[in-house]
């Protein structure tokens, strides 16, 4: 067994966030739901184009979520504005055999814990051709509206579905999602872009690959689960 395989020959439950993680950041698949976002806030709060992304910017980073934000406030009631902003092309994904293949290949449990909602992560898991590898997702609505790195959303996961932390690994793009599962005793895993592609991101969201909760690095999810197989 490899070093990296080693690693992980502990865990029995692997954890995935949803987007920018399952598929890649170049897809720039969340692009089309923060435009939404920022049509939404515009409409909703009467202001400019401008003015709504600054503020949802803003909120995004102080509250884990744009719509935290709006509902903490502006009193936003948060079922028209999940509805709105999901409401993207999801034809950009194409089926992932490679993705497919190695999730299979993991021993033990797979969930996916998304600040998404259910609907949206089961297109995207039906696009890349892998929902049938997953237990069951774990989404903003389940996580009663508070979001990713709030603690109390871990908490409620994991409790929800008999997880044992120790025993787990967590996958995700953002690094300060990853504070709180290393905390808890989870494997840290943190998915970057392909250094060969532009992508959309803040210089905050692709900021903490040498933070020390983060346990590994990887910027090809598949070829990273396939090597602690032995496969790689």
């Amino acid at each position: 067994m490899g070093q990296k395989a080693g690693a992980f020959a502990h865990v029995e439950t692997w954890v995935f966030d949803l987007d920018n993680t399952l598929y890649p950041h170049h897809v720039n698949l969340w692009q089309q739901v923060d435009a939404r976002i920022r049509d939404y806030i515009a409409r909703f709060l009467r202001v400019s184009d401008a003015e709504a992304f600054r503020l949802q910017k803003d909120y995004y980073r102080r509250y884990g979520t744009s719509m935290r934000g709006m509902m903490t406030e502006h009193g936003l009631k948060p079922d028209d504005f999940l509805d709105y902003v999901h409401q993207i092309d999801h034809s950009p994904l194409q089926p992932d055999p490679a993705l497919g293949a190695a999730i299979e290949r993991l021993p033990g449990r797979k969930l996916i814990l998304t600040n998404g909602t259910r609907k949206h992560a089961q297109a995207v898991m039906r696009r890349l051709e892998i929902d049938q590898h997953f237990e069951d997702v774990f989404d903003i609505a389940a996580a009663d509206l508070e979001p990713k790195p709030q603690p109390r959303v871990y908490h409620r996961f994991l409790a929800r579905h008999g997880v044992d932390p120790t025993r787990a690994a967590m996958f995700e793009d953002l690094a300060r999602n990853l504070d709180v599962p290393h905390a808890l005793g989870m494997v840290t895993v943190l998915v970057v872009p392909s250094r060969t592609r532009e992508v959309v991101r803040e210089e905050w969201e692709l900021a903490g690959r040498d933070a020390a909760h983060v346990d590994h690095v990887t910027d090809d999810l598949a070829h990273f689960l396939r090597a602690i197989g032995g496969d790689a």
